[in-house]
């Protein structure tokens, strides 16, 4: 293959959903700006699917401290501090920046922002649009992007980062939609390319979810850390089959949803008597997932999620995207209990990035769900949509600050990535028989429950299909090559860093661990990996 066109830019954004959208917005007060989206902007990020709301402190009531405090205590005190701070001081202002460009949330009747309680909080700190609220952010988003200068190309993909010859990343290799490859060069490059779940059999993650920010970051010198932190949400939907792990947002619970297992007991009581339902996000799953284990779930693997309680003008008024959902299942929400179960979400870990979103590697910086540390153990509903704005504008400025490249791009590493995309027309495997093998393997070993064994087991045939010789049927298919290689790696980055961490904490269970029942007072900190170095860190453990 050769290099069918370069394109030049102040700042490259990977990455069109809510973080890099934002970024984008940002940087382009410095300079030129390409964003690059792997789909149709605001089609195919997880931003738009975030029907629950955005966590601010609006009211008297509530504080900056207390929403700093229930984030550490949500994300089991892994959280880096730092950033919890900049998260929690800044919200307010990237939600009063969508309000004035246009974005119209749900309102009380003195005509405030109206705020839902999610779980883990003291107090209702979630904003929101019905439950279309990512909708409505992404839009304004798009309308804002549309005002500046900046170049979007869509349904592009990145293939890999490129760093020039100081070892700074200086741009990136992608492929466009006829299978035509693009250089990027960059002063600076932003990577917000979201989560992986979709690296298990079930998940809430659109198909773009694939983890490529991750592997691409990992190839390129980058640490992440506390990979092993995946977050099953509690209630993604059971069926139909083709719609299992579809969210089902924790809105509904914090309009007042129940849970009830199969013998309609409200099981909640048993784990959480004090929240209930709105208890943390890996304290309901794991519950959920033990009433099923039991015997004490519905015939098809779940529990119910009722709310025919309510009034039906409130489910109509409050949750439109849920009862257009099930209606399409042939369940009425108003009438009957909707049945869910636990679904892969999100992935807290990721690239180690400072409050300016600086990551390991001069001229990388990240935001978004790809950056770790923000929500350590456990992400709290409402704290994700904040975070790609908070950190999103960040990135952005930051980036747009960068100095011009000093650098030249090397161009024995554009060559590798040459021999790397030719040789996938020499491969014996279709991806796609990869992908299937890997999903069921990361859902049956390395999900909510975890052991050594299972995971040591998961880790060895991880690594026998990274091996794997894939194949590229055609140019077209080169990017399924690409995607299914970047699924292996960050699968292989989860499982080895929960195979580091021997302790239970937030949404890391292992069975063959001791638990720990007061998490600030762990000795672990960040689990880390990169090509340099793998471990856990530890701390000193408060007196």
């Amino acid at each position: 293959m050769l290099v069918d066109e370069i394109v030049d830019a102040h700042v490259l954004v990977i990455g069109s959903g809510g973080a890099g959208a934002r970024a984008a917005i940002e940087a382009s007060r410095y300079g030129g700006v390409v964003m690059v989206s792997k789909t149709i902007a605001g089609k195919g990020g997880c931003t738009t699917m975030a029907e629950g709301g955005f966590n601010a402190v609006l009211r008297d009531q509530d504080s900056i401290s207390v929403h700093r405090e229930d984030t550490l205590r949500g994300g089991a005190y892994l959280n880096d501090p730092a950033l919890v701070d900049v998260l929690a001081r800044e919200a307010p202002e990237r939600l009063a920046d969508l309000v004035r460009w246009g974005a119209v949330f749900d309102v009380t009747d003195d005509r405030k922002v109206a705020q839902r309680p999610f779980g883990g909080q003291r107090f209702p700190r979630t904003c929101y649009a019905g439950d279309r609220t990512g909708h409505e952010i992404m839009m304004t988003l798009l309308d804002r992007l549309d005002a500046t200068d900046t170049q979007l190309y869509q349904e592009v993909s990145v293939v890999d980062l490129i760093r020039d010859e100081n070892g700074a990343v200086a741009g990136a290799v992608a492929l466009d939609r006829d299978g035509d490859l693009v250089l990027f060069r960059a002063d600076a490059t932003v990577l917000a390319t979201g989560g992986g779940t979709q690296a298990y059999d079930i998940s809430t993650n659109s198909a773009a979810g694939t983890g490529d920010g991750f592997a691409m970051a990992y190839r390129a010198g980058a640490e992440l850390i506390d990979m092993e932190m995946v977050q099953f949400h509690p209630t993604g939907a059971v069926y139909p089959y083709d719609a299992r792990g579809r969210l089902v947002t924790e809105a509904v619970r914090g309009e007042g949803g129940v849970l009830l297992n199969a013998r309609r007991e409200r099981f909640m009581q048993r784990y959480d008597p004090d929240r209930m339902e709105l208890s943390t996000r890996d304290v309901v799953a794991r519950a959920i997932a033990t009433e099923v284990l039991e015997g004490r779930g519905t015939n098809r693997g779940g529990v119910y999620l009722d709310v025919t309680h309510l009034p039906a003008e409130r489910i109509e008024a409050r949750l439109p995207v849920m009862l257009e959902q099930f209606l399409a299942y042939g369940v009425d929400i108003r009438k009957e209990p909707m049945e869910v179960a636990p679904t892969a979400h999100h992935i807290m870990g990721g690239l180690r990035i400072t409050p300016e979103c600086r990551t390991t590697i001069p001229g990388l910086f990240a935001c978004g769900e790809v950056a770790g540390g923000v929500h350590g153990a456990n992400r709290l509903g409402g704290n994700a949509l904040a975070d790609t704005q908070v950190f999103g504008k960040r990135a952005g400025e930051f980036a747009g600050k960068a100095p011009e490249h000093s650098g030249r791009i090397d161009p024995a590493r554009v060559d590798a990535e040459l021999r790397m995309l030719d040789a996938f027309f020499e491969g014996s495997v279709s991806p796609a028989e990869v992908r299937k093998d890997l999903k069921l393997t990361m859902w049956n070993q390395a999900g909510i429950f975890r052991s050594a064994p299972d995971l040591r087991t998961a880790l060895g045939h991880i690594r026998r299909l990274a091996d794997r010789r894939l194949l590229a049927a055609s140019t077209a298919n080169l990017l399924d090559c690409c995607t299914v290689r970047n699924m292996c790696t960050t699968a292989s980055l989860i499982v080895r860093c929960a195979l580091l961490r021997p302790e239970n904490r937030g949404a890391h269970v292992r069975r063959d661990a001791d638990v720990v029942t007061d998490p600030a007072t762990s000795p672990f900190g960040h689990t880390y990996v990169s090509l340099a170095r793998e471990g856990i860190e530890c701390r000193e453990v408060p007196a």
